[in-house]
């Protein structure tokens, strides 16, 4: 049983890879350590638990998150499939099922002595660290992803990084663009929101940002387009979130090599959006997805100092015994708010809002 004095914390992350990871791993592990605590660190989300002996589980020091804060990734490995409500298990016919080792995970964390648990990580891992929470694990949430899809936080760690790597590939397609006088296609990342495509979209000077928030009419990117042509701009730049729908259509999917169990990704919007513009305007046009280079690579300095003042926060939130929290940026403070109100629905982009009216003020096409 764990006693009422924190002597021992471990860190995880989950899900995808976020630039700052590393940094909230360090700024948990120096302000722990400056509290007299001891600091584990969690292989691959919660699997390092189910196999400490074979370095599933180790001890964080500041030589081992020295230099860390500028690096991409994480030092602990992360995973997107290790749900310890619903996990993976192969039977002795291969098949395999999910069983729920919830309980291992908490018999776990009493056998190693450790107090409380730092999870940063997106909507899906703040899921289940909230229900880890409610099973009596001490939990505080620390929100990660490029999306900038939880709630109750102005900005998530990550987000910054991948609007800079989207804004700079925005810029680079406009001269290729406009010499060969096409039209360019980027898809970007965003899930269900369009945060990343309509901040990077708008900086990057586009002429057409397409988010999932508002559903969009074929003719009307055309009519951008085709406008554009009519005053001598002889080529456009279309900027799509990968979530992005036709009024009255659905998003598209990739399937997943091999089939199976792996839920459908998002993905192909760029390249039938790009395939119906050349084929009904007339005009060449070219596609690209930017993919996970907007989540891989270092972060860039908003993205560090936040990432520094979460984990700080979260070691705080451990002082204070808040836990079932999450650390969240609710300018100018970081304050830690119920993890029940941040999962209960994702972020979008509010249609009313001032980066809409920016962007229509601007001329964009948003497609409605």
């Amino acid at each position: 049983m764990r006693s009422g004095q924190i002597r021992r914390i471990a860190v995880n992350t989950g899900g995808g890879d976020a630039p700052g990871l590393n940094a909230v791993i360090r700024a948990v592990v120096i302000a722990a350590l400056s509290r007299g605590w001891e600091v584990l660190g969690i292989h691959r989300g919660y699997s390092g638990l189910f196999a400490p002996e074979d370095g599933g589980l180790i001890r964080l020091d500041r030589e081992s998150v020295r230099g860390i804060t500028h690096l991409g990734g994480t030092i602990l490995g992360t995973s997107n499939r290790g749900n310890p409500f619903a996990w993976p298990v192969t039977t002795n016919d291969g098949n395999v099922v999910e069983v729920d080792r919830s309980a291992d995970v908490i018999d776990a964390f009493d056998a190693a002595g450790i107090d409380a648990l730092v999870a940063i990580g997106g909507d899906g891992s703040l899921r289940i660290a909230h229900e880890l929470s409610k099973s009596g694990l001490p939990v505080v949430g620390v929100p990660k992803t490029i999306d900038n899809d939880v709630e109750r936080t102005f900005f998530t760690f990550g987000f910054m990084t991948a609007c800079s790597i989207a804004t700079e590939a925005i810029d680079r397609l406009h001269s290729t663009a406009e010499s060969h006088e096409r039209v360019m296609v980027i898809e970007l990342m965003g899930r269900d929101a369009g945060w990343i495509s309509l901040h990077s979209g708008i900086a990057g000077s586009a002429d057409v940002v397409l988010i999932p928030e508002i559903p969009f009419e074929l003719e009307s990117v055309y009519r951008k387009i085709r406008d554009r042509e009519a005053h001598g701009r002889h080529f456009s730049i279309v900027v799509v979130a990968e979530g992005a729908l036709p009024k009255g259509g659905h998003q598209l999917t990739l399937e997943a090599a091999g089939g199976g169990r792996e839920e459908a990704r998002l993905g192909g919007i760029g390249e039938w959006l790009a395939e119906k513009i050349e084929k009904d305007t007339g005009k060449e046009t070219r596609h690209m997805v930017l993919g996970h280079l907007q989540r891989g690579g270092g972060p860039v300095a908003y993205d560090r100092l936040l990432a520094l003042r979460f984990g700080a926060a979260a070691v705080r939130c451990v002082e204070m015994r808040a836990f079932g929290t999450m650390v969240a940026l609710q300018p100018p403070r970081v304050v830690a708010v119920p993890m029940a109100e941040a999962i209960r629905e994702r972020k979008l982009v509010p249609v009313d809002g001032d980066l809409i009216q920016t962007a229509r003020d601007l001329g964009i096409s948003l497609g409605d």
